[in-house]
């Protein structure tokens, strides 16, 4: 199974436990993660873009992978994505290094998945 279909099918699986387990509170904080990444006076696009920006600086690769599926469904470019990165390393700092590392192969996966 490629890395991309297994990524979200576990985070679908996960995230369906978490719900099933959950009280309203955390359902509205999933909804509300939900609404906030409409497009609006930003675009879901760019929003998804700041997500991979926020994601990287608390490097969480889970958060990582997730903003890159959704900036690549968006039709963000390679070149805008190394712009995100760029600033997410500016922000964050080298140690950011590794996570910018697995976010570019991921990126390739992407590509490759889309083939």
């Amino acid at each position: 199974m490629d890395k991309i279909k297994e990524f979200k099918e576990e985070r679908l699986r996960l995230n369906e436990i978490v719900l099933k387990y959950s009280d309203q509170e955390i359902k509205r904080f999933f909804s509300l993660d939900n609404q906030v990444y409409r497009d609006d006076k930003l675009s879901s696009a760019t929003k998804e873009m700041l997500g991979l920006v926020a994601s990287l600086v608390l490097r969480c690769d889970d958060c990582i992978k997730y903003h890159l599926i959704q900036c690549y469904e968006s039709g963000i470019s390679i070149e805008e994505i190394e712009e995100v990165l760029s600033v997410g390393l500016i922000v964050g700092g080298s140690i950011t290094i590794p996570h910018i590392r697995r976010a570019f192969e991921f990126w390739e996966n992407l590509i490759q998945n889309a083939k």
